[in-house]
Order: C-alpha cells, then sequence, then structure tokens
C-alpha cells in the first residue's frame, strides 16, 4: 500500500494554495494518527501537502516518489516525520529528535565477523546527510517553543529494534545515533535523487531496547509531533 489515505483525503492535502515562490513542502508520515498530528499542527498552513505512504522503507520511498513526480509545483524541502524509539540517554521518551544523517542501520551482510554496512561492501551508502542550514532553523524552532529536542543520527530500521544486544550493537556500530524509525531512509533517498533537500523528525515514543508496549506512550509522541509541527510553520513559510 503506497499511501493510507483515501483519494479524498489526498485531494484535501494537496489543495493548499502554492508558496510564492512557487515550490511547496512535503512531509511524509507512516500512519493516518501522524499525519493527522501533523495537520493539527500546521493547522491549515497553505504550501505544504502531508501524506501517509505507509509503514516501512520500501512504502515511504514510493509514496514520496509518487508524490514529487505526482505535483503540479515544484518542491523545496521534504520532512519524514512520525514517532519512534528514542536511544537511552540521548532521546527521552516526549522529546523530539531531528537527524543530521538518516542511516538504513540494517542494510548490509551479516558475516562471521559481525554486521558490514553498504559503504564497507562498496555498494554505496546507507547514509543520506540531513539539509544542515534546514536544520538549524527546524532546532531553534522547536527550541523556541519550549521543546525538548537533540540532533544526532535517526536509524532507519526494517524490524524495530527489542533486544539489548541488538541496541549496544547499533549504538556502537551507528557513531550518534539518537532515534529510530523505518521510514526516514526511503523518504531520503527519493528526494534525494531529485536534488531536494530533507530532514527527519521524530518524536520518542519509547525507548530503543527490550520491547515494553506497557512503557511506551504514543498519545505522548503524538503530541509533541503535533507541537514540533506547530513550531516549524514559520520555517516553513
Amino acid at each position: 500500500m503506497i499511501s493510507s489515505h483515501s483519494h479524498n483525503d489526498a485531494d484535501q492535502a494537496f489543495e493548499n494554495e502554492p508558496l510564492e515562490s512557487g515550490k511547496r513542502v512535503l512531509i511524509v508520515t507512516a500512519v493516518d494518527a501522524e499525519r493527522d498530528a501533523v495537520l493539527r499542527g500546521l493547522q491549515g498552513m497553505a504550501g505544504v501537502d502531508v501524506i501517509a505512504a505507509g509503514v516501512g522503507s520500501a512504502a515511504a520511498a514510493a509514496g514520496t516518489a509518487f508524490a514529487l513526480a505526482s505535483a503540479t509545483a515544484d518542491y523545496r524541502f521534504v520532512i519524514s516525520a512520525g514517532i519512534g524509539g528514542g536511544f537511552a540517554r540521548r532521546a527521552a521518551i516526549g522529546s523530539l529528535v531531528v537527524a543530521d544523517f538518516i542511516v538504513a542501520a540494517d542494510l548490509g551482510a551479516e558475516t562471521q565477523d559481525g554486521f558490514l554496512s553498504v559503504d564497507e561492501l562498496g555498494f554505496g551508502s546507507a547514509r543520506v546527510e540531513a539539509a544542515a542550514d534546514w536544520n538549524k532553523r527546524l532546532i531553534a524552532a522547536v527550541e523556541t517553543a519550549g521543546l525538548s529536542v537533540c540532533s544526532g543520527a535517526i536509524l532507519t530500521v526494517t524490524t524495530a529494534t527489542g533486544t539489548a544486544e541488538t541496541t549496544a550493537a547499533l549504538a556502537e556500530r551507528i557513531h550518534g545515533a539518537a532515534a529510530e524509525g523505518m521510514e526516514g531512509h526511503g523518504v531520503a533517498v527519493a528526494a534525494s535523487k531529485l536534488g531536494i533537500p530533507v530532514a527527519e523528525i521524530r518524536a520518542i515514543s519509547n525507548a530503543v531496547g527490550p520491547r515494553d508496549r506497557a512503557a511506551w506512550r504514543i498519545g505522548e509522541a503524538l503530541a509533541a509531533l503535533e507541537a514540533a509541527s506547530k513550531a516549524i510553520r514559520e520555517v516553513l513559510q
């Protein structure tokens, strides 16, 4: 499934008038709850399209590419936004992470000597660098709103981390790992192919590590995502 919204929802998401520059901003989430939180925060802001592209990097890449290719106006910026896990001592539940690097953390090969990334295998790179200038403005806006935010690597995984061993291995292998999601790298690759700056924002709902549903705070994370979306409205104008 490329998008979790109906055709009517899609029409509504793309009905805003273009920015004066003639270029728009695309925000890509995974599921409806994330998309709706972002839309509540944006408060009907013109020039920004918000879609729910589906869960996982493949759905995110396909949904992003489709939106970019189908648009009647050019895009100047793409954001992957949603909730996710936070690494201990980096990102607490309810806080926000803005990616400096977007990393496909499990894209590579398992060997007897350990994991080898596609970078180490010589097949390209699993990392996409977020747009530094945009990041500075996003972080400043979120901090000005009084929200807790940090910058660090956001990992894109195919299987959500559920053990202490995997958590430790990821933190050791990827310097500066701050959060984990399942879509960011797909969004980033699609945008980068067209030369469009990209960012990723994650609101933390749980700690990366042993799976404990009772400790998850999805509602709190969605509220933080809504607040962050409200905070960055001026940045996106």
